[in-house]
């Protein structure tokens, strides 16, 4: 046991992929039960899936990234295994804290989020003082990462305090919700994505240049205030505002990088496709606000945050993990037709999920619809693990046979 956890421990990926995953699975599930009735829930849609999500499950993964590159992004030595350890560990019982007292004891979750709260507070603390020490001149992409987190840490907060029962508490929650997912979730893992995809790209194709707009975080960072500001007024009209300028400077940003899609291997260019969904998202969003004026009763649902939330995010985190994964397993970097079909079947999950969304206009059972994407998720989420996250836990004897046979 002693060697195992020494294995698992010896990378911050492996522990904080682990965990990301399994509640991932969990917290699908959790969804899944309580829209098929066969659990019955007090806590509310924003805790148990908007807050798990965003808060618990999909930082864990890109804090297991953070832990990896932030030190080569700044030239400073790993991070030790006893620090992120000991975060891993706070995460892991606040994450199991919060799903059994949201099944269990709801009135125990708020101390299980603010555990959540606390522990992250030390990962923005490690992440910064790592960006403190460099004495490199150029560190723009870290600063707009702990921007984000910094972000995050906000929203968390402000999610906390609607929990309490006064005249704000609705509105302090959907802004908290709103900003956890644009201003922290989205734009970390888009500013991972926009240094870390050109990079691939170039290790495939030594002869590409990245050409990205040199404020492209600051353009977008200010933008995506504004999509914050627009949502709490609750209007799809008034998205328009926000929306038609995002999606042109998203789509003009992406056709100016010229990334050569066709060229490259699915471990990369499954990547390039999570970045297009960014502007289909934001497309899908304007036609909201337009079927407004056109037919105010066709309802979206949540159409834009779950393309985002499942073509760009699920599809980068799969991207990112396999490689990371095979990479530092000492395994080669490459995909055969079982990841290939993973990758394949989560855009054809987004483009059902985005479906799922707009079901009900046509008279189609939503709940059903919900229930299949759900599982369908949960189901490729297993065998990617199956495959790829059994890696992450395998004893230092498989490691060895492995590299041997491949010797």
């Amino acid at each position: 046991m002693t060697s195992w956890y020494k294995k698992f421990s010896s990378q911050p990926h492996q522990p904080f992929f682990t965990n990301g995953v399994i509640f991932f699975i969990l917290f699908m599930l959790l969804l899944f039960f309580s829209y098929s009735n066969i659990l019955i829930l007090n806590s509310s849609l924003l805790t148990y899936h908007a807050y798990s999500l965003i808060f618990v499950v999909f930082i864990q993964f890109f804090l297991g990234f953070l832990f990896v590159v932030f030190p080569k992004f700044l030239m400073q030595s790993e991070i030790a295994s006893k620090d992120y350890m000991n975060q891993f560990l706070l995460y892991f019982i606040g994450s199991i804290g919060i799903f059994l007292s949201i099944i269990f004891l709801p009135k125990l979750v708020i101390f299980f989020q603010i555990l959540i709260l606390f522990v992250q507070i030390l990962s923005f603390n490690l992440l910064y003082s790592i960006h403190k020490k460099s004495i490199l001149k150029d560190k723009n992409d870290t600063k707009w990462v702990l921007i984000s987190f910094a972000s995050g840490l906000v929203a968390h907060l402000l999610f906390l305090i609607s929990q309490f029962d006064f005249s704000l508490s609705t509105l302090f929650s959907k802004i908290a919700i709103n900003s956890g997912f644009y201003l922290f979730l989205f734009m970390i893992i888009f500013t991972i994505s926009q240094r870390m995809i050109p990079f691939f790209t170039r290790v495939m194709a030594p002869e590409y240049n990245i050409n990205k707009s040199s404020r492209l975080l600051d353009i977008l960072f200010l933008l995506l205030i504004l999509k914050v500001c627009v949502l709490s007024f609750e209007n799809p009209k008034l998205n328009l505002i926000v929306d038609i300028p995002l999606f042109i400077f998203i789509s003009k940003e992406l056709i100016k990088w010229k990334l050569p899609v066709s060229h490259m291997p699915p471990i990369v260019w499954v990547l390039h496709i999570g970045l297009f969904w960014i502007p289909i998202a934001f497309l899908i969003s304007i036609f909201e606000g337009v079927m407004v004026f056109v037919n105010p009763d066709f309802f979206f649902e949540k159409a834009v945050i779950h393309t985002l939330a499942v073509g760009y995010f699920v599809t980068v985190l799969i991207g990112f993990g396999t490689r990371v994964i095979l990479g530092h397993s000492g395994r080669k970097i490459e995909t055969n037709n079982f990841v290939v079909a993973i990758f394949i079947a989560i855009q054809i999950l987004t483009f059902l999920r985005i479906f799922a969304s707009i079901s009900s206009n046509f008279d189609l059972n939503y709940l059903l619809f919900i229930d299949v994407t759900s599982l369908l998720l949960v189901m490729f989420l297993i065998i990617w693990s199956s495959k790829y996250v059994v890696i992450l836990v395998e004893n230092e004897k498989k490691v060895e046979k492995s590299s041997k046979w491949k010797a």
